[in-house]
């Protein structure tokens, strides 16, 4: 689906979720910014401590890959709700952004390193 919606349809579709609960008192950005990083632990918690082979084994477990998967998707609630609360562009923000990154990680610096761009 993704390649059928837009990431303000998605928006739209938390806002309605929240709207229909009387959510909105509840999620102002110092508590959407929590959320994003509560959700994003709970991503994190699958796969520390594990090594490489252990993740590709788990992402490749149809139950695993499942509970990733919907971390995830609460992840990506709060970061659509906070760009939708505070009309926040994420398209063009990305955009922007990767602009940025590709000025701090030039393709003949970065390619093959992970390098923080202040290593260079």
């Amino acid at each position: 689906m993704d390649s059928k919606s837009t990431i303000q349809e998605l928006k739209d579709r938390a806002k309605k979720f929240c709207d229909e609960r009387d959510w909105e008192q509840y999620h102002n950005a110092k508590d959407l910014a929590i959320g994003i990083v509560t959700e994003a632990a709970e991503l994190l918690d699958h796969f520390r401590f594990r090594s490489k082979e252990e993740v590709e084994a788990l992402m490749n477990t149809v139950d695993k890959k499942k509970e990733v998967t919907e971390e995830l998707a609460d992840t990506l609630y709060f970061v659509l709700r906070i760009a939708q609360r505070y009309e926040i562009d994420l398209s063009d923000a990305f955009s922007k952004k990767m602009l940025k990154n590709e000025e701090k990680y030039p393709v003949e610096k970065a390619k093959g390193s992970n390098k923080k761009y202040t290593e260079y």
